[in-house]
C-alpha cells in the first residue's frame, strides 16, 4: 500500500508537525507555492518529489519548477497545478485519476467523473481562520484513498 503525501502552499515554512504525515510517503507532491529554496530538498530527504511553482514563487530558484506537472505513480495519474481554476481542460477523458491544486488554502476533497480533486490546504503559515493541514493518498488494488491531516 503505497502512500502520496500531499502538500501546498508552504510559503517558506516546512512545519515539523506537516512532515510527521509524510513519513513513509512513497512519494511527495508539493502543489506549489514553495516560497523558499530549502523546502523541497528537506521534503526529498522523506520520499522523491514532485513540485511545481506557484504564484508567489517568482525567485530565480523557482525556474527549476514547472507550472503544471503529470506523474503517474502506482498505476495513477495525477495532473498537478496551482490553482484549480487556472484547469483547461478535462482531467477524465485524458487518462487523469487525480488533480492536485492548492492556493486556496481550504483543504478538499472531491470526486468528479471519477477523477479525485485533492487540495490539501495550506501547510504554511495560518491564513485567517483557515485550518493548517496536509494530506496523503494511499494506493491499494487501483483504488485511491485521500485524507487530509490537521496539524496545527
Amino acid at each position: 500500500m503505497p502512500v502520496i503525501g500531499i502538500i501546498s502552499d508552504t510559503h517558506g515554512l516546512l512545519r515539523s508537525e506537516a512532515l510527521v504525515p509524510l513519513q513513509g510517503a512513497a512519494h511527495i507532491i508539493h502543489a506549489g507555492d514553495i516560497g523558499a529554496e530549502e523546502i523541497v530538498p528537506r521534503l526529498e530527504e522523506i520520499a522523491p518529489v514532485t513540485a511545481i511553482r506557484g504564484n508567489v514563487d517568482k525567485a530565480k530558484w523557482t525556474r527549476a519548477f514547472p507550472e503544471t506537472a503529470s506523474v503517474e505513480l502506482f498505476g495513477q495519474r495525477f495532473f498537478v497545478i496551482h490553482d484549480r481554476g487556472d484547469l483547461a481542460f478535462d482531467p477524465a477523458p485524458e487518462g487523469y485519476h487525480a488533480v492536485i491544486s492548492g492556493h486556496s488554502h481550504k483543504p478538499g476533497i472531491e470526486t468528479v467523473d471519477g477523477v479525485l480533486f485533492l487540495n490539501p490546504g495550506s501547510a504554511g503559515r495560518r491564513r485567517f481562520k483557515l485550518p493548517v493541514t496536509v494530506a496523503t493518498i494511499v494506493i491499494e488494488d487501483g483504488a485511491m484513498t485521500p485524507t487530509i491531516h490537521a496539524i496545527g
